[in-house]
């Protein structure tokens, strides 16, 4: 078996190289096409057929474990306390910076696990939806904090949390817009009975918070497992000047578009405003709040400087 030297002797993590972890799951079919790839791929996340193959598809079978497992447990707890609750939904949280790829792996594991027998119906939510609408964000004064963990509304998310792990369904929530950098009046995501949610956002990792009442509570405390997707600061700063640049072709060309300002920049302009957003937003949150929750995840997706995984470190059972 080929892994990672640890970094510790208490490091609570096993360390797979790229090789042994494509070695996992071999007889598990591969059940997407380049273009479904393509499709699912974000924005500069250079995703192909052979990184779903590699490193999506070992991740799917691993998953399933965890599912199969967790009903198994809800099985023998409902025979032994004489009880008929049916399970909930296994949940799945997806973390990691700005331009690292959260995104992709969230959508393509979506698709992925719906071709699984035993998980046919999966629910993709982004944190997004959580945001504070921009009006709140001015009043508070922390528009340019936008991401943070302050600029979310906490006790909406966790209610939501605790809603789906109650066996609630359907339920709604709101719709946030990247082409206008803001929540839509009016518009919701129903959120409907599943056997896997996928929540993916930067910072769901967070650890517990005094909440009202004297409570510590977390939105973490409903995850079943977790995925933190990794890479260097200094790649995922080049990834995002890339997507910013190219956006400025697309979604930035869209009169509504709240970056619309920066549509005829040169492209020397929009490097140096990008690196200025990067400096002043992204790298604080990823330094501050989003990488040192990367410890509590139960998978460390690792990206090289191409974007593609290097390896994989799973939490020792």
């Amino acid at each position: 078996m080929t892994l990672h030297p640890a970094t510790t002797p208490l490091d609570p993590f096993l360390h797979l190289t790229r090789e042994h972890w494509d070695s996992l799951a071999q007889s598990t079919p591969l059940p997407l096409q380049t273009e479904e790839v393509a499709r699912l791929s974000s924005l500069g996340d250079p995703i192909d057929l052979e990184e779903v193959d590699t490193v999506y598809r070992p991740l799917s079978a691993l998953i399933q474990l965890h599912v199969e497992a967790a009903l198994r447990r809800h099985e023998n707890v409902t025979d032994f306390m004489k009880t008929t609750e049916p399970h909930t939904p296994f949940v799945i949280a997806i973390a990691g910076s700005v331009a690292v790829g959260k995104s992709s792996t969230a959508r393509l594991l979506q698709v992925l696990l719906e071709r699984w027998p035993s998980t046919p119906r999966v629910e993709l939510v982004t944190t997004d939806g959580f945001l504070l609408p921009n009006a709140v964000l001015e009043e508070r004064g922390i528009m340019h904090r936008k991401g943070f963990p302050d600029s979310y509304d906490r006790k909406a998310f966790i209610r939501f949390m605790r809603s789906i792990k109650a066996g609630f369904s359907p339920n709604d929530l709101p719709v946030y817009d990247h082409v206008v950098y803001d929540i839509v009046p009016g518009e919701k995501q129903v959120v409907r009975e599943c056997d896997i949610l996928i929540v993916e956002g930067l910072n769901v990792l967070q650890p517990p918070r005094l909440g009202g009442g004297g409570q510590l509570s977390a939105v973490s405390d409903y995850f079943d497992m977790s995925i933190y997707v990794d890479a260097d600061a200094d790649n995922i700063r080049e990834w995002y000047i890339r997507r910013f640049i190219k956006l400025q072709s697309t979604a930035f060309n869209d009169p509504n578009s709240y970056f619309a300002r920066y549509a005829d920049l040169t492209e020397d302009q929009a490097r140096d405003i990008a690196g200025t957003i990067w400096a002043s937003v992204n790298a604080p949150n990823l330094v501050d709040n989003i990488e040192p929750t990367k410890s509590r995840a139960t998978v460390i997706l690792r990206k090289g400087g191409d974007h593609r995984m290097e390896s994989v470190h799973v939490r020792k059972s």
